[in-house]
Parts: structure tokens; sequence; C-alpha cells
């Protein structure tokens, strides 16, 4: 289930290259890369917003590129800016959505108040989305993205420019859709402590192509485990050769007074190390154990911090590119 599709408007760019990956039914699933990276065309094809080169994709089994339609049924969709009309009410905005899926009557308006009442918006139901606040307009474009009950939400950084309490009161109505509902997700963020707390597996493209592909833990564990850092009193007799010696340590880099031990598991190091150094005469003033982040991840896997939004686009050459997915899996 491999397909190609160069950037459009840019004969020959490539915009994907070779991807091929599987979103398993009812998990979170990270969709991460640099700006430029391909994530936009990717969603674009999968979503059938965009036609593909050459290959095939299935959303629920859909194939979609012979049945576009039946598959924009299966989904659901939210974006990085706001969709809603502000002339219009918040329930209006609902009732718009789900008749343009051929829904309507009363059980669709007691759902779309139901579905209001789970966000949080129904003593402002009635009121115009232009007085909404930016927490509220995103709680809204969620309940607008599943007033149809889609098996795959698509949710294209959905919380940027949302302030820490906003952000973390949107993804506590994702989860209780995921664990309550069974939904199925596809994210994408800039926020990577979202992506690491959220996501049951992480896929990471740049320049393309697939580089990466687990669960958090399983991510941050390839760039080696957890990072002890020591304090040392000045003059402190260097301590990397013990350090080094130490089970579990797999380098030992210096800054100033400060040592860092790449290790497997930090916490049980702790005691090992400060008795080595203890009986060698060395003098611990401070101990932490730092664990791997997605950051450190990206930095391991590409040679760059993760790009933030509004940052230059990586450029992106190569053969025909490709991507594919199977929301639900086998």
């Amino acid at each position: 289930m491999v397909y190609s599709a160069t950037r459009p408007g840019e004969k020959g760019t490539v915009a994907v290259d070779g991807v091929s990956f599987q979103v398993r039914r009812g998990e979170i699933f990270g969709f991460l890369g640099p700006n430029g990276a391909g994530k936009t065309t990717t969603i674009s094809i999968l979503t059938t917003l965009l036609a593909p080169t050459s290959g095939g994709a299935h959303i629920e089994g859909i194939d979609v590129l012979e049945r576009p339609l039946d598959v924009r049924r299966k989904l659901g969709l939210v974006f990085q800016k706001s969709t809603a009309d502000e002339e219009l009410t918040g329930r209006e905005n609902m009732s718009i959505e789900a008749g343009l899926y051929g829904l309507s009557g009363a059980a669709v308006n007691a759902h779309v108040s139901e579905l209001l009442a789970q966000m949080e918006l129904a003593p402002s139901a009635d009121k115009l989305v232009k007085t909404y606040s930016g927490g509220m307009r995103r709680r809204l474009e969620l309940a607008v993205g599943i007033v149809h009950n889609p098996r795959l939400l698509f949710l294209d950084e959905p919380t940027l420019g949302l302030d820490p309490q906003g952000r973390a009161g949107f993804w506590r109505y994702i989860r209780a859709l995921r664990d309550t509902k069974g939904l199925t997700v596809f994210m994408t963020t800039h926020y990577l402590e979202e992506a690491d707390q959220l996501c049951d597996r992480i896929a990471v493209i740049d320049q393309g192509k697939i580089i990466a592909l687990g669960t958090p833990r399983e991510l941050k564990d390839s760039v080696g485990g957890d990072t002890l850092e020591l304090s040392l009193a000045p003059g402190a007799k260097d301590p990397s050769g013990l350090l080094g010696a130490l089970p579990g340590v797999t380098s030992v880099t210096r800054t100033g007074n400060t040592y860092r031990a790449k290790c497997s598991n930090g916490e049980a190091l702790v005691p090992k190390t400060v008795m080595s150094l203890s009986q060698a005469g060395i003098d611990v003033l401070g101990v932490a154990v730092i664990k791997p982040t997605l950051d450190e991840v990206f930095l391991g896997l590409t040679g760059h911090a993760y790009r933030e939004e509004g940052e230059a686009p990586a450029a992106v050459t190569g053969p025909d590119a490709g991507a594919a997915t199977a929301a639900g899996g086998a």
C-alpha cells in the first residue's frame, strides 16, 4: 500500500518518498516532522484532498482513490485554524456540519446538544462564535469534527496558539473520546511533550521519509537511555574513568565541573556512582537523572532540533514519493 506524490504546483518536487505505515484501530497515532517534511501532503492524500501520483492507501479498509466519498464519511478533521463561522452560534455551526453529512431531525439535535455539553459549551451554545475564547473555539471545532460519529479523527496541530491550560483541556477531551468511543486519532503537533504524553505510537518523517516509528518510550530509548548528571566541587579529580567503568554507562562527557554519563537506568546507577566516587575521595555536590526526550530523538535522528511553526521548510528532493496507511490495522 504505497503511493507517490509530488508537491502541487511544483513539477518534479518530491513531497514524500517511499513512506508506508499502518494505524491501529483505537490508538492515538502521532505523525511528527519539521515543516516541509511531508506531513501535510500525506494527510491531504489520506483525507482525499490530494490525488497521489501512483500507489494506494486504505482508511478502515476503504480505498481512498476508488471510494473517496465513502472515506470522507469515516473521517473527522480538526485543522490548525478555526473553520467555524463566527457570525453563527456554536449550535448553528454544528447543525450545518451535520446537515452536510445528510443528518437531520430530533435525534441529531439531541446529539448536537449532548456534544456541546460534553465539550462544556452548553451555556454558550446559542451565542455567536465570535464571542468565544480560543479554548472554546477549539472545543467547538472538535465537536463539529465528530458530529457525524467518524471512525478516524485527523488533528492537524489543533492546539497551536492555545495556552497550557487550554491545551491540557483539549487533550482531555481527546482521551475521553478514544476511551469511551474507540475513536482512532491521527495527530500532528509542534508540541513534542503532547506527543510524548498522548500518543500510543509515533511516526517521525523528515525530508519525505519515515525515519523512525515506535512508542514514545521506544523512540526515546533509541537515543541511549538516561543521562546521569553529576556536579562536583571545583578542583575535584576527574571521575570520567570511574564513571565509564560502571555497569550500563555508554559514554561520559564533561562541561566545567559537571559530568554527564549516558546509561540505561539512571535511578539504579545513582547509589553505585555516589559510592564509587566517595571511595575515590571525590565529593559529589549534586546528582540528577535526566530522562531522554523526543527533542533528543529528533536531534539524534535528523541532526537538527525539531523546528517550530513558522521556520523555513526543509528542501525535499529525490525520486518518486510514497505514503500509505490503513487506519484500523490488520
